[in-house]
């Protein structure tokens, strides 16, 4: 093992092993001290994350306890490596330790903001080879080596170096990008200044002034100029010109709704053949849930050219006009005391404004009548309140004699005098 260790460099005496000892003993402490501070805190963290992200944080919340325990352990092993220099034969523990650490904690944060596993693998194997080469003094011959391998574009050159150190710029991104976004969404959400409209346009401002802050720390990060940009936004304007046309009409409809406030979400529209109440603005299309339980996307942009009833747009107030026909011969005072019966005591009828009953005509098989109901939750559809007065009258109708008309026909029938035969 001697031999071994001394072909490779590395020689084994007093101090090394002693060293090696002390490396070793510091990176049991290491991990203890993480898995002390995860009991204490872990529960505690997660508690917390649930009460003040709610249901956005549900993909970190359950792991919090075991990224307390691993990024404890790694910060401890990174002050440990740094403090002080370690030989190879002390580094390769800490190096082991502090990689493995590392690769946990990335990897339960990477999945508690829905990084797929193929990504987040890459990504830890990576971090856990440049930490344990760092740990042996060897990452400068890998970064070397991986500089090597690449093609030259250009002024630039395209290495394998290059390729990995986006990839993890661009995940690192995607993970900070997601989780400001949620703690945004909960801190606009909790604001009690703006009502739900106003919400929703702050957070996806928000989100949209995030990603784009996140698009110049990567380019920063990365060091691309800017300048290259130049053709790429004159390809972008080209395409919005022609291919996205409609996506950044559709983008521009939704702001443009959400600023004016004429439709919000729990508002309950018309628009063509779709009604039903307003569930989410998005970015390209409006959600529209109906009665039938279907869930019609309607683009913004025709919400803003076409004609919409808002039902709800100042008062959610709702008046039903429910047709009904009695005879000539019954009592009309009667007849009109038991609409308004039947109407007051259907459970959906507000009793504020009052229902009414109106005279609408003289027809010609009955007099007419038209029952004037208010409702205050036309997302439940006005259709049942319509069945459920009629039904109510119908049985009242029967108890207290009240016919209800029907078209009657006279049919005469004239005897032909059939021409006599020869």
């Amino acid at each position: 093992m001697t031999a071994w260790f001394a072909a490779g460099g590395i020689l084994l005496n007093q101090r090394t092993l002693t060293e090696g000892a002390i490396a070793g003993g510091l990176v049991l402490l290491s991990l203890a001290i993480g898995l002390f501070v995860s009991r204490k805190l872990g529960r505690a963290a997660a508690n917390a994350w649930h009460r003040r992200l709610d249901q956005r944080g549900e993909g970190l919340a359950d792991r919090l306890t075991p990224i307390i325990r691993h990024a404890t352990a790694a910060l401890l092993l990174a002050i440990v490596l740094t403090a002080y220099p370690w030989p190879p034969v002390a580094g390769i523990p800490i190096g082991l330790a502090l990689g493995a650490a590392t690769v946990l904690a990335a990897r339960e944060i990477l999945r508690g903001v829905g990084i797929a596993r193929p990504v987040t693998w890459t990504v830890t194997l990576i971090l856990f080879v440049a930490l344990f080469s760092r740990s042996v003094g060897g990452l400068a011959e890998i970064t070397s080596m991986m500089e090597r391998i690449g093609v030259d574009i250009g002024r630039r050159r395209l290495s394998l170096l290059t390729l990995i150190t986006m990839l993890i710029t661009v995940v690192a991104l995607f993970a900070g990008v997601r989780l400001v976004n949620r703690a945004l969404s909960h801190w606009i959400a909790a604001t009690r200044g703006f009502d739900a409209t106003q919400k929703l346009l702050a957070q996806k401002l928000a989100a949209i002034a995030v990603i784009i802050g996140a698009f110049f720390v990567g380019i920063d990060l990365l060091g691309v100029d800017l300048t290259a940009f130049a053709v790429f936004s004159g390809a972008f304007g080209l395409a919005v010109g022609f291919g996205l046309q409609k996506t950044i009409g559709n983008l521009i409809a939704g702001i443009i709704l959400l600023m004016d406030r004429s439709i919000k979400p729990g508002d309950v529209i018309v628009v063509g053949d779709s009604f039903g109440w307003v569930n989410k603005i998005g970015v390209r299309a409006v959600s529209v849930l109906t009665r039938d339980g279907k869930e019609h996307l309607i683009p913004n942009e025709n919400l803003m050219t076409q004609e919409v009833e808002n039902w709800s747009f100042t008062d959610r107030n709702v008046r039903v006009r429910i047709p009904v026909r009695v005879a000539y011969e019954c009592d009309l005072e009667l007849a009109q005391e038991l609409m308004l019966r039947a109407t007051t005591e259907s459970p959906r009828v507000l009793n504020d404004p009052p229902p009414n009953v109106w005279l609408t005509g003289f027809g010609e098989n009955g007099v007419e009548h038209d029952i004037l109901a208010w409702i205050g939750d036309p997302e439940g559809g006005v259709g049942n309140v319509r069945s459920d007065v009629l039904n109510r009258l119908w049985l009242l109708f029967k108890q207290h004699g009240i016919v209800i008309p029907y078209p009657q026909r006279d049919v005469r029938l004239r005897q032909m005098e059939m021409p006599s035969g020869d």
